[in-house]
């Protein structure tokens, strides 16, 4: 086993470190920030990184004996050999993670839904702990789901009847006024523009019962 020990991660030189995707403070001891830098190990880290194509977050990598004790770990922990890394499921399918790590190599899988991370080493072969729940969307898709389309929204449709029978309630007044006041030849069809009036009066009443129904309906089936 290739290994290489620092008593602290700035200790570790530039040209030493060859993965990219991490850096040697994600790989030290959290306790007291020494470091063992497992090649092997650190290699099949790299190739599920590059496996899953998203960032890994490392909770916990190496540990110090002192500090294994005092977080409780096993006596013979992988940790204390740096083969052995717990990785938070925030950002994957906790299903796929766990293929795309045993096909890149590893052998010990420790499962923790509860602290939403999983333990991964380099064997012997075996698990323990049990497996994160299905879920029928395990996390949010990249793009945001599709909204409704507006010119096929009630909301809009009702509005939009609204809006427009106002505006022909108000161009009928206009128009009642103007003709009353310009057109004396044609008064005895005034009457005429009070009823015609009214109809788009009722419409634009219609049209606001239909948005304010629109809402409530589309809140109770949480569409807003």
């Amino acid at each position: 086993m290739t290994t290489t020990f620092h008593l602290h991660w700035r200790d570790v030189p530039e040209s030493a470190w060859r993965w990219t995707n991490f850096s040697p403070a994600e790989i030290a001891c959290r306790g007291t920030g020494k470091l063992l830098i497992n090649a092997p190990a650190l290699d099949k880290l790299q190739a599920l990184r590059d496996r899953l194509g998203k960032p890994l977050i490392v909770r916990s990598a190496y540990r110090s004996p002192e500090h294994n004790r005092a977080v409780g770990g096993a006596g013979r922990s992988k940790h204390l050999d740096g083969a052995a890394f717990d990785i938070a499921m925030s950002n994957h399918d906790p299903v796929v993670f766990e293929a795309a790590a045993r096909e890149v190599g590893f052998l010990g899988f420790g499962f923790y839904p509860r602290s939403g991370f999983i333990h991964v080493d380099l064997g012997p072969a075996r698990q323990w702990g049990e497996r994160f729940p299905v879920r029928a969307t395990a996390f949010a898709d990249d793009a945001p789901p599709a909204r409704e389309v507006l010119a096929d929204s009630r909301t809009m449709k009702g509005g939009g009847a609204a809006g427009v029978a106002t505006l022909g309630a108000a161009g009928v007044e206009v128009v009642h006024s103007v003709m009353a006041e310009t057109q004396t030849a044609i008064l005895p069809l005034v009457p005429y523009f009070d009823t015609l009036r009214w109809v788009f009066i009722t419409v634009a009443l219609g049209g606001i019962a239909v948005t304010i129904y629109a809402r409530l309906d589309d809140w109770k089936r949480g569409r807003r």
